[in-house]
């Protein structure tokens, strides 16, 4: 029998399994070995990581394979040519947050088989991150993923980084009830779900718009791309999440003793 992924979306938020953690790989909750030493974040005990270009750097392209197959998905549902297709695309992205959102308000359309459609990409062009997984599994307290996507999409993603087992619980788009980041709603939605306290947790994100609604919530906020972009809801820029986990736990070097005076 064939399954769909909208059949394995639609029972997952019925029945809400995210609220049972996945089991973790074995040393990956190490939480008696790691402490933070970075004073922004001594008071972390979530981190939330995005997907898309955030756990991976944004070089491997794959989102312009998802790119390319929302634009055939809008050009099939609303029977559109290809440039009118991806001036849409672009456009709902701009004013809903997602392309998603945008035709779910505009058109009415179910978001399963978009869904299903769209994250139906080539996973071969992904490398397993050993380093990245090293430094994940060391951070103390819980380790989630919330994306714009599907769960379905962001598990098979964290399997081809080789990241399986390293996080207690991913979240995908329907499971804030489809509404997307950088909507503060769908935000709350999730960590309601996952019984998060924001002031307790910090943010990491390639894209600026959806660190606002957690900086206002109360979290750290870290933006993981290339470029530096400067805004007040953004505390920290890194372009190599790895070296960044890394810093927050490195002991500081302690300075040289001082010789006596005589």
């Amino acid at each position: 029998m064939v399954v769909f992924q909208h059949d394995l979306i639609r029972k997952q938020t019925l029945h809400r399994p995210e609220t049972q953690a996945p089991k973790l790989a074995p040393g990956a909750d190490r939480d008696h070995l790691a402490t933070m030493t970075h004073p922004d974040f001594t008071h972390v005990t979530a981190w939330v990581f995005d997907l898309d270009n955030t756990l991976y750097p944004p070089e491997l392209r794959l989102f312009d394979q998802i790119e390319a197959r929302m634009v055939s998905y809008v050009m099939d549902v609303l029977q559109v040519d290809r440039p009118t297709a991806d001036t849409l695309r672009r456009k709902y992205w701009a004013e809903h947050g997602t392309t998603l959102a945008g035709l779910m308000q505009r058109h009415d359309i179910d978001p399963l088989p978009y869904l299903d459609a769209v994250h139906d990409i080539d996973f071969s062009v992904v490398p397993a991150d050993h380093d990245l997984r090293a430094r994940i599994s060391d951070l103390p307290g819980r380790r989630i993923v919330y994306t714009n996507g599907s769960r379905f999409y962001a598990e098979r993603v964290i399997a081809a980084r080789g990241l399986s087992g390293v996080f207690h619980a991913v979240y995908g788009v329907e499971h804030a009830d489809f509404l997307p980041k950088p909507e503060q709603g769908a935000f709350a939605r999730v960590f309601s779900r996952d019984g998060l306290e924001p002031t307790q947790a910090a943010m990491f994100e390639d894209d600026p718009r959806n660190l606002a609604a957690p900086h206002a919530m109360g979290m750290r906020t870290v933006h993981v791309a290339p470029d530096r972009h400067d805004a007040p809801h953004i505390h920290h820029h890194t372009d190599d999440l790895s070296a960044f986990l890394d810093g927050l736990q490195r002991l500081p070097v302690p300075a040289p003793a001082m010789p006596e005076q005589s």
